[in-house]
């Protein structure tokens, strides 16, 4: 393998603790170097080789530093991105990538001019429950898919703590929160719809953003996806539910990573990732109906960081595109009916 990439975190707060670190120092292609830590230095406690800066400026004034790791509030994105570009940095960043289609392209154009590449966090694609889905669409057991439903249920009434998540500001709001996540797996299986209504709400008492939204994505195959996430759902629904001319498959959302990495589990622990709830599938034979469980693929994250590490040191094509994440963004930015 090649010279590790040496890789620097702008926060280390739950992104960088839970999301972040655990790859750069298990992957052998990357060396967690430095990170930014503003007031508490604990980082130490875990990672006693790892260069603590109290600012953003001297991480990116480090010369070691290849990569940036963009992890820090969603407003902040856009302006951290270029300070890495411009001090010569490749950058990896977390969702969202852009809070408009004007800010997503001028920060590609950036990183062409720059010649350095600029990469997107989707790390759910990754997920157990969403790698069971694409496994289904693919193998093309359900025929034509006719409806095809994503979800993502919270119950969350009470305001975030975290004032960035609850200002009105470019990127706060649900839709900004989980529509990347949920848009990227879309349109990861099944590209560019060729129409969409989009629809949010603002519920929760006293709340001064978005908390509610659903896109109906429609396709030229005769194909409809549904997209919703609302932070009021007090109970959930199945999380995928897809129903095709020759039979229907549904997961709930069971991915174990988060909680797992949240208790310190390491990601090459045996049983990292592992799914224990199987996805249920019902297939049509004639006019008979036989309905079998459907174990999820092991999830692991470690799978972008490997990307991300071939695209860099290789040329590899990155499998998150360009184009995927400008569809994005302009479903993000599509003015609600």
């Amino acid at each position: 393998m090649s010279t590790p990439i040496q890789t620097g975190l702008l926060a280390y707060g739950m992104s960088g603790k839970v999301f972040q670190a655990p790859f750069l120092t298990t992957h052998p292609g990357f060396q967690l170097r430095a990170l930014v830590e503003r007031s508490r230095k604990e980082a130490h406690l875990t990672y006693p080789a790892v260069v603590s800066y109290d600012s953003v400026a001297e991480l990116l004034a480090d010369p070691a530093v290849e990569l940036v790791v963009v992890n820090t509030p969603n407003n902040t994105h856009a302006e951290l991105t270029r300070l890495a570009l411009r001090a010569g940095k490749h950058v990896l960043l977390e969702k969202p990538v852009a809070t408009s289609v004007a800010e997503f392209e001028e920060l590609h154009a950036l990183a062409r001019a720059q010649n350095r590449h600029l990469l997107a966090y989707q790390n759910r694609r990754w997920d157990s429950d969403f790698r069971a889905v694409r496994q289904v669409v693919e193998s093309g057991q359900l025929g034509q898919l006719i409806e095809v439903n994503f979800r993502f249920d919270r119950f969350k009434p009470a305001l975030h703590f975290k004032t960035f998540k609850e200002d009105p500001v470019p990127g706060s709001g649900l839709l900004y929160d989980l529509g990347p996540h949920l848009l990227d797996q879309v349109l990861s299986l099944f590209g560019r719809p060729v129409r969409s209504r989009k629809t949010t709400g603002s519920y929760r008492p006293g709340s001064q953003v978005d908390d509610y939204f659903t896109y109906h994505l429609q396709y030229a195959e005769g194909l409809n996806v549904f997209v919703t996430s609302g932070l009021l759902i007090a109970q959930p629904l199945p999380s995928f539910v897809l129903h095709g001319t020759r039979g229907s498959f549904v997961k709930t959302r069971s991915d174990v990573q988060e909680s797992q990495l949240l208790g310190g589990m390491s990601p090459q622990a045996p049983e990292y990732g592992l799914d224990q709830e199987p996805g249920s599938l019902t297939l049509a034979a004639d006019a008979t109906l036989t309905t079998a469980p459907y174990p999820a693929p092991k999830g692991d994250y470690t799978g972008l960081f490997e990307a991300v590490y071939q695209t860099i040191r290789h040329g590899a094509p990155y499998p998150i595109r360009e184009d995927e994440l400008r569809w994005q963004n302009e479903l993000l930015e599509q003015a609600p009916d």
